[in-house]
C-alpha cells in the first residue's frame, strides 16, 4: 500500500505556483523531500495536510482521499515543523494535556519515553525552550499517538549534530516494522544521505525527479575538466563554476557524451542542490 500518493497538485499564488506536483511514498520507507528555499517544499506539505486549499489535484494517504477523510486521517498522521512556535507562556505539561485529547490513540508511556530520551522537562515553559528543544517537543507529540505517516518539515533545523544523529536513529527505528512511513523535508542533505530511502526533488514549484536515493544521485554527473573541455558541454550543463584549473559542474546523465573524455563522478545530494541553486546565475 502507498503511504502517500500525491496526484497533480496545482496551487497558484501571485508570485509562485505549484505545477502538477505528483509523487508516491511506499509504506515503511523514508523519503527525503529536497529543494532550495522557496522551491515549494512547505507549500506542498501544507497542501498534503489540507492546510492550504489547492486549486486542483488529489492527495491520498494510506489509501484514502485526504479531502474526504481529513479528520480520520489526521489521527494517523504525525507532523512537526521546525521553528513552530507554541503557546509560549504555557508549561509543556499544560499544552500536552490539551493536545492529547484530540488523539484517540494517544499513549502516555510512549510520550514520557520520548521526553526522557529528548531530556525535556515538562514543567518548563515553552518560552524557555531553545529552538532545538521546541523541535524535539514537536516530535515527542507527533510520535505519541501511533501515527502511521510522519510528515516533517525541517525537523532537524536548530539541532546540534549529536541531537540530529539521535533523531535519525529514531526515524530508522520507527520504520523497521514496515508500518510507519516518513516524509522528511530538509536542506541538511547530509541527514538524508544517512537515512533516506527515496528522494523527491522540487525546483521552482515542479518535481524534477522522485526515485530511490542512489538512482537519484546516479541520474546526474559531476564533471571536472579543463577550460577547453567546458566549451564542449557548456550548453548541456545544469550549471558550472570555473576556477584556475578549469571547471566543475553538474549535468544530466542523458546529456553527457563519454567520448569527450571529461572526468566524471557521482554527485552527492548537496552537490545536486548547490548546482541547481546556481542554475541561471552568471557563471564563474
Amino acid at each position: 500500500m502507498l503511504a502517500l500518493d500525491i496526484r497533480n497538485i496545482n496551487k497558484k499564488y501571485p508570485n509562485f505556483e505549484l505545477k502538477d506536483v505528483s509523487f508516491q511514498l511506499e509504506k515503511g520507507y523514508i523519503m527525503g523531500f529536497i529543494g532550495v528555499n522557496g522551491a515549494g517544499k512547505t507549500t506542498t506539505i501544507r497542501s498534503i495536510l489540507n492546510m492550504t486549499h489547492i486549486d486542483s489535484g488529489e492527495v491520498h494517504i494510506l489509501g484514502r482521499n485526504m479531502a474526504e477523510h481529513e479528520l480520520e486521517l489526521k489521527q494517523d498522521i504525525g507532523f512537526a515543523f521546525g521553528g513552530t512556535d507554541f503557546y509560549r507562556r504555557s508549561k509543556i505539561k499544560t499544552l500536552t494535556n490539551t493536545i492529547k485529547k484530540f488523539y484517540q490513540n494517544w499513549d502516555d508511556v510512549t510520550y514520557y519515553n520520548y521526553l526522557r530520551r529528548f531530556k525535556l522537562d515538562e514543567n518548563k515553559k515553552v518560552a524557555d525552550l531553545s529552538t532545538g528543544m521546541k523541535v524535539k517537543y514537536s516530535l515527542a507529540l507527533a510520535l505519541s499517538h501511533g501515527a502511521k505517516l510522519l510528515i516533517l518539515d525541517e525537523p532537524t533545523s536548530g539541532l546540534d549534530p549529536a541531537s540530529r544523529d539521535d533523531l535519525l536513529d529514531i526515524f530508522q527505528e520507527l520504520i523497521v516494522g514496515g508500518e510507519v512511513s516518513i516524509l522528511f523535508s530538509t536542506h541538511i542533505t547530509s541527514d538524508l544521505e544517512k537515512c533516506a530511502d527515496f528522494i523527491t526533488f522540487i525546483s521552482d514549484g515542479q518535481i524534477i525527479l522522485s526515485c530511490e536515493k542512489e538512482e537519484f544521485k546516479e541520474s546526474f554527473l559531476l564533471l571536472n575538466g579543463t577550460e577547453s573541455q567546458l566549451l564542449q558541454v557548456k550548453d548541456q550543463m545544469i550549471s558550472y563554476k570555473t576556477n584556475s584549473f578549469g571547471f566543475t559542474g553538474l549535468i544530466h546523465v542523458g546529456d553527457f557524451d563519454p567520448s569527450y573524455g571529461i572526468k566524471t563522478a557521482t554527485p552527492s545530494l548537496e552537490d545536486i542542490l548547490v548546482y541547481f541553486t546556481k542554475k541561471g546565475d552568471t557563471h564563474g
